[in-house]
């Protein structure tokens, strides 16, 4: 899968340390990263940022971020927002709602949440909704609808890394549709030993890549649940360039600019061993970019052949998990963009996001 050009005229410049946990915090004590981000109704800008207890327990909470000269430099915490409450967000020895990724949807009025549940069967994608980013109703896990082309059944695998479009977009058939960017995991020993990688139909590369599913708007728009039943699965993309090696995801929900939909993702490399525990890898996360067609998000139209941010400062390169650039948010202050990214698992860094013509 080979993409039309490798130009996308962006580029990130990061500006430093935005959140680091706090020692007072129980819930923070392993780190606070990923964050999603969003509006409330007054119009302040906010982090939701995931953060990590003992235990490797997820929370989502809450932060106000702090600017100064209209550059992001700090944040005011406002507590938790969703907690690992549900049973299906929790095993007995696990549990954690975690990485949070947020879209405002206009003509929903609302910021929807996909998040990680980490349930007894690993990680599970999940949804929720939301008008003031406070009280956050749980839509429930997504239940992908069954494809007979594929020869397989997407709820079976461990997915992560999901975003919607902000708006409607051109569906397999035209009609518009909400449609969500995912990652599933096609190895399977993690629930029986031995059991390997189970790949769908038309798929020859075990490596994780970005999917594509849809769900018709006018569907949304009579019942918002609607948006857990996704259905016309298919990829978008995989990896392809050296620092995408292992595996890449989405990150931040794609943002519309002239050339496109402008998708950030992270790409990795390194070693993975089995298992879900993070401190045990040995791999390099670093960002890239790639755009999406409009008229079909399916497609890609470039990527960057290099990564945009690659982990250089000794925040990004220690922590839980070292050598880690992770981009989960973008927002607009002033005209300006900034990109809010994950640093080792750790803490949460802020870039600035540059048009480069």
């Amino acid at each position: 899968m080979r993409s039309l050009s490798t130009t996308v005229p962006y580029t990130l410049t990061r500006l430093g340390v935005l959140m680091a946990p706090d020692p007072a915090e129980p819930f923070e004590a392993a780190g606070v990263l990923n964050p999603a981000s969003g509006r409330t109704p007054d119009g302040r800008l906010h982090l939701l940022p995931r953060l990590v207890a003992d235990g490797n327990v997820s929370r989502v909470g809450l932060a106000e971020v702090e600017l100064r000269d209209g550059v992001p430099v700090g944040v005011r915490r406002h507590g938790v927002v969703l907690a690992p409450d549900e049973g299906w967000e929790r095993g007995l020895n696990n549990a954690g709602v975690e990485d949070p990724r947020t879209t405002w949807v206009p003509d929903l009025g609302q910021h929807l949440m996909t998040y990680v549940a980490y349930g007894p069967l690993g990680p599970r994608l999940a949804l929720a909704v939301s008008t003031d980013l406070r009280s956050w109703r749980r839509l429930g896990p997504v239940q992908f609808a069954y494809q007979p082309d594929l020869d397989t059944d997407l709820n079976l695998f461990p997915n992560k890394d999901a975003v919607f479009f902000p708006e409607p977009v051109p569906g397999p058939d035209g009609r518009p549709c909400y449609a969500m960017l995912h990652r599933p995991m096609w190895d399977l020993g993690w629930f029986r030993p031995g059991e390997g990688v189970h790949l769908p139909a038309g798929t020859t590369d075990e490596r994780p890549g970005i999917w594509i599913s849809y769900v018709p708007a006018d569907e949304v728009h009579a019942d918002v649940t609607a948006l857990t039943r996704p259905r016309d699965h298919r990829c978008v993309a995989l990896p392809e360039f050296p620092y995408e090696e292992l595996k890449i995801g989405a990150g931040p929900p794609p943002l519309r600019v002239p050339e496109g939909w402008l998708l950030l993702h992270h790409g990795v490399t390194g070693h993975v061993p089995s298992g879900w525990d993070p401190t045990t890898q040995r791999v390099e996360y670093a960002a890239g970019a790639m755009l999406l067609d409009p008229a079909d998000p399916a497609r890609v139209l470039a990527r960057t052949a290099e990564p945009i941010l690659v982990p250089d400062t000794e925040d990004e390169k220690a922590g839980t998990v070292p050598n880690v650039v992770f981009p989960t948010a973008i927002e607009e202050v002033d005209g300006v963009r900034f990109v809010f990214y994950g640093m080792a698992d750790t803490k949460i860094g802020v870039a600035r996001l540059d048009h480069t013509p």
